[in-house]
């Protein structure tokens, strides 16, 4: 197999944050939407809960939630913020 076999490999965190992405630009999940906790987030995908985790920080790294302490995740626009959001790191190595 070489680089141009047409497979793509994603990481199953950010298939994840994709599906969310598109739900929340196409307003099934509004602003100031409360994305569902992390245990089941990983329940309704089949994957840990450290992935949802993952999954999570992907999505405001786009600019698209907010995480508030023991209150949940939020929607905060509806179009991720090109290049991620500042107050959100890229993942590291």
């Amino acid at each position: 197999m070489g680089d141009d076999d047409g497979l793509e490999v994603t990481y199953e965190y950010v298939r994840i944050a994709d599906l969310i992405a598109a739900d929340i630009a196409a307003g099934r999940i509004p602003v100031g939407g409360r994305l569902p906790g992390e245990q089941e987030l990983a329940d309704m995908h089949g994957v840990s809960v450290s992935t949802s985790r993952r999954v999570r920080r992907e999505l405001a790294r786009r600019g698209l939630v907010r995480a508030l302490p023991a209150k949940g995740t939020f929607v905060i626009r509806t179009t991720a913020v090109e290049d991620g959001n500042a107050e959100t790191p890229p993942p590291g190595p």
